[in-house]
């Protein structure tokens, strides 16, 4: 795994969703790129290895997301869906210019709802991918794009008529 920082000033005068900070550009790279920067918001996506999961690993799915909410990130928003989960969170400083690592806080969602639901299903090995897909969100316009993208997947998807009536949907909002 490569890492890489570079000091870089983001975001702009009346962007919320990206703000302007002076903070350490750090990136990663697997199959796919990860970048991190102090103060964003992230549009997160990651998927099961195996095919549909029932409703009850659903629940625990959503349990483990909104167990780090107000300490390791703030979750803005999340849906899963019977093979993927879509969410969006905004890590939290850590100390002063200094913000808990996204890959950290991805591992203990993934790995915590793993084992608790191999325990509920009586299996064994992996639930999730290993790699996570994620995306800055830079303006306000993409976050709603994305929250829109996410209240709408259910009902794409043919679970339910109205995101509403979805169980596995939260969507808190933002500031």
């Amino acid at each position: 795994m490569r890492r890489e920082t570079a000091s870089r000033a983001v975001g702009g005068a009346g962007n919320p969703a990206c703000p302007v900070v002076d903070s350490d550009l750090q990136t990663r790279q697997r199959r796919l790129p990860h970048w991190q920067i102090g103060g964003s918001h992230y549009f997160i996506t990651f998927s099961s290895v195996r095919a549909e999961l029932p409703e009850p690993a659903r629940a625990i799915v959503l349990e483990c997301l909104q167990f780090g909410h107000g300490r390791d990130y703030d979750l803005i928003s999340a849906v899963v869906m019977p093979d993927h989960v879509h969410c969006i969170i905004q890590p939290a400083e850590a100390a002063k210019g200094q913000w808990v690592d996204l890959g950290r806080i991805l591992r203990a969602i993934k790995g915590v709802s793993a084992r608790r639901i191999n325990q509920l299903l009586s299996t064994a090995g992996s639930v999730w991918q290993d790699e996570s897909w994620d995306r800055i969100i830079r303006d306000e316009d993409e976050m709603n794009g994305k929250l829109a993208y996410m209240m709408h997947n259910p009902v794409k998807a043919g679970l339910v008529e109205r995101p509403e009536d979805y169980e596995f949907l939260l969507m808190s909002g933002w500031d």
